[in-house]
């Protein structure tokens, strides 16, 4: 359905803002609302420290800014016109009533991708040059020299290596841009097999990923999470990798078969293998995943910078001009394609 756009004007306008997560600095920084009420005094901002109060705010809110809005909460909200996510990812917002409703969906997509391109890159450059090892060796006041480079992998170059970044979207672009000033040779894989070349060998369509996989020293999944994504690297996709190539999963843990992860690292068929998500977050202390060999695991940390919520304001007041202006929102979810 077509989403109504009876806007709102600033004086008329009740914004509520509510995101609870363990992990505390996913939760909105004083900043965001601040700056919502500094630049209109007139509408009404409520930032909620959870979800408790929402039953209470929600029937006369016309935008809720969080990260999931659950259909019983959905079903409160009798004037709500707009979502929009704190977060990039949106698939736990695509339940069947709000798919099929008439509000709005925007998301945060940009906000994330150059502290994840950097992160990336870190990731890259620490698996090459084993870092991890290095650290583990000065943990024990031990000059790891001959033992690191008697390891099967090897310390290896950047340079000139295939990049394959499933999902070359704002985040991968952002990764591709870093990679080609190291002279890698990036490829992206896109749904449509469309995107921006400027820093890309080549782009094909998701369809082809498997022809790629055989050719590429490094993949990246920083794909969204969709039904067509889920175990988009399974035993047989893991098992056309090149030998000794190595793999990182930024995007959702679900993309990825993290048993057929773990024994291509066992076999020896992966060098190695980087993960900042997982199928569980928080990763349970007795997953098989913390004592994979040359697996090097960042809790969904990523995404986290010091400037995230002067982002995540500064996307939000500019989606709220426009929405104010009567012009089109930018950032609109597709529910057809769940991203």
């Amino acid at each position: 359905m077509t989403p109504r756009m009876n806007r709102t004007r600033p004086a008329e306008t009740k914004l509520v803002i509510c995101v609870w997560h363990p992990f505390t600095f996913w939760r909105p920084q004083p900043v965001m609302p601040e700056s919502l009420r500094a630049r209109w005094p007139e509408m009404r901002v409520s930032h909620l420290p959870n979800d408790e109060q929402l039953p209470r705010e929600l029937p006369d809110t016309d935008i809720f800014v969080g990260y999931l809005l659950r259909a019983p909460h959905l079903k409160e909200a009798k004037k709500l016109k707009w979502i929009h996510s704190t977060a990039a990812g949106v698939a736990q917002l695509m339940y069947p009533e709000l798919r099929d409703s008439e509000i709005l969906l925007t998301n945060t997509s940009g906000v994330f991708s150059v502290p994840m391109a950097e992160h990336t890159m870190g990731l890259l450059l620490a698996m090459a040059r084993n870092f991890p090892d290095s650290v583990r060796h000065q943990d024990r006041a031990n000059w790891g020299q001959q033992e690191m480079w008697d390891l099967p992998q090897h310390f290896t170059e950047l340079n000139g290596q295939v990049l394959l970044i499933v999902g070359y979207g704002s985040i991968g672009r952002e990764l591709g841009r870093r990679a080609h000033a190291f002279d890698m040779r990036v490829w992206g894989v896109t749904r449509s097999g469309k995107g921006d070349p400027a820093y890309a060998e080549k782009i094909v369509p998701a369809a082809q990923l498997e022809s790629l996989l055989p050719e590429a020293d490094y993949v990246v999944l920083v794909a969204p999470e969709t039904p067509e994504t889920l175990q988009l690297m399974g035993p047989a996709q893991i098992a056309k990798m090149k030998r000794g190539a190595r793999l990182i999963n930024l995007g959702r843990g679900s993309l990825l078969d993290e048993s057929a992860l773990v024994r291509a690292l066992e076999t020896g068929a992966l060098a190695g293998a980087a993960l900042d998500v997982t199928a569980t977050e928080p990763l349970p202390s007795d997953s098989p995943l913390w004592k994979a060999p040359n697996l090097l695991i960042t809790p969904h940390t990523s995404a986290v910078s010091d400037r995230l919520w002067h982002r995540e304001t500064a996307l939000l007041l500019e989606l709220l001009e426009r929405w104010f202006d009567g012009r089109e929102l930018f950032n609109q979810v597709d529910f057809t394609r769940g991203y």
